[in-house]
C-alpha cells in the first residue's frame, strides 16, 4: 500500500474506480487491516513528533493546572525527539530530534523528563515526564527572597493562579538539607543566587564546590567522573581547576510554591530533556474516583476545564 493511498483510506477518501470496484471477503478484510495499521503508524508519528496527552498526577501547578487535568503537549515546538528507549524498558537506542521553532522561555509551562534527585545520576524509572513552569534559562541568575523569585536582579512575572500553602517564608539562615546544590545554605523561600548554566559558561572547580556542581558533571558526561584525589578535584581521573558547561540548562519550578518538588530541590533540566510545552487541557476529572464507579467519574468531570488554554 503506497503512502498515498494509505492517507486516502485513513481518511476514507476513494477513488471512483475503487467505488465501483467489488471486492471479495478476503479483499475487504485486507483492506481493514491496511487501514488499521496506517492508522497506528500516523497515530505513533503524531505523538511521537507533533502532539501528546499528559495527565497530571500532582498538584505541583495548581491551581493553574489541576490533578485530574488531561493536558496536550506541543512537542514541535521545541524540537521533537524519536524515541530514547525501548517501550516498556530501560534499554537506549539511537534516537534523533527535529529543529525546533524556538527554545523554551520564561513563563512557558515546559514537559521535561524529569532528570531524577540531587543526588542521582538519572531518575529511578527513566522516562517519567514532569510538567512546571520555566523560571530561569541558559545564563539567568535566579534567586528568591521571602518566597519572592528574582530573575537577574528583577523580580520575575507572577502567574495568574500562583499559589502558596504557608504564609510565612521560611528565613533566610534556616537551611533545607534536600536543597540544591548540596551544601548550600538556602531553603527553598530564600534561595541563591544560582547562575543557571549555560553552553560553554566555565566555573571555577574546587573543594569548596565541588559537592555543588559535581552531580551535574556526572550526568552531562552519562557516568560519574568527578572525584577527589590527593586534595585535587579530578575529572575522569584528570586534574582540574575548571568546568566548561556542554549543554544548555533551564530552572523549573511549580506554580503551587510550597508544594513543588522542582529545581530548587533536584537542580537543572537540560535542554535535551525538554519534551514540549502544554497549551490547552482537553479534560479534567477526580482521578481519585475509581474506573469501576463509571458513572460517578464521569459525574465529575470538570466542564469549565474542557479545552481551557493554559497560560
Amino acid at each position: 500500500m503506497s503512502f498515498k493511498s494509505g492517507l486516502r483510506r485513513f481518511f476514507g477518501i476513494k477513488s471512483e474506480e475503487e467505488r465501483n470496484e467489488v471486492k471479495t471477503p478476503k479483499q475487504k478484510t485486507r483492506d481493514f487491516f491496511e487501514s488499521l495499521l496506517f492508522a497506528g503508524i500516523a497515530a505513533f508519528f503524531i505523538i511521537t513528533f507533533v502532539i501528546q496527552n499528559t495527565r497530571i498526577p500532582t498538584g505541583s501547578m495548581e491551581d493553574t493546572i489541576l490533578v485530574g487535568d488531561f493536558v496536550l503537549v506541543n512537542k514541535f515546538i521545541y524540537g521533537s525527539s524519536s524515541p530514547k528507549y525501548i517501550p516498556f524498558t530501560e534499554i537506549e537506542v539511537p534516537h534523533f530530534t527535529l529543529p525546533a521553532l524556538r527554545d523554551p522561555r520564561p513563563k512557558d509551562i515546559v514537559v521535561f523528563e524529569f532528570p531524577g534527585g540531587r543526588d542521582q545520576m538519572h531518575a529511578d524509572e527513566l522516562g517519567v515526564n514532569y510538567v512546571k513552569r520555566c523560571i530561569g534559562t541558559p545564563g539567568d541568575t535566579i534567586q528568591i527572597i521571602n518566597k519572592v523569585v528574582y530573575v537577574n536582579g528583577k523580580q520575575f512575572w507572577i502567574p495568574t493562579h500562583i499559589k502558596y500553602l504557608q504564609p510565612f517564608a521560611k528565613p533566610k539562615g534556616v537551611i533545607e538539607p534536600r536543597i540544591f546544590p548540596k551544601g548550600m545554605p538556602w531553603n527553598e523561600d530564600n534561595y541563591g543566587p544560582l547562575v543557571v548554566p549555560k553552553k560553554g559558561y566555565t566555573i571555577p572547580l574546587n573543594l569548596n564546590n565541588v559537592e555543588q556542581w559535581g552531580m551535574t558533571i556526572n550526568k552531562e558526561y552519562g557516568k560519574r567522573v568527578v572525584g577527589v584525589s590527593n586534595g585535587m578535584v579530578t575529572i575522569e581521573g584528570k586534574p582540574v581547576t575548571s568546568y566548561t558547561f556542554k549543554k544548555n540548562y533551564y530552572f523549573m519550578m511549580g506554580d503551587n510554591r510550597d508544594d513543588s518538588l522542582d529545581s530548587r530541590f533536584w537542580g537543572f533540566v537540560s535542554r535535551d530533556m525538554v519534551v514540549g510545552e502544554a497549551f490547552i487541557t482537553l479534560f479534567s476529572w477526580d482521578r481519585d474516583i475509581p474506573f469501576s464507579d463509571l458513572f460517578r467519574l464521569i459525574g465529575s468531570i470538570r466542564l469549565d476545564r474542557v479545552l481551557k488554554l493554559l497560560h
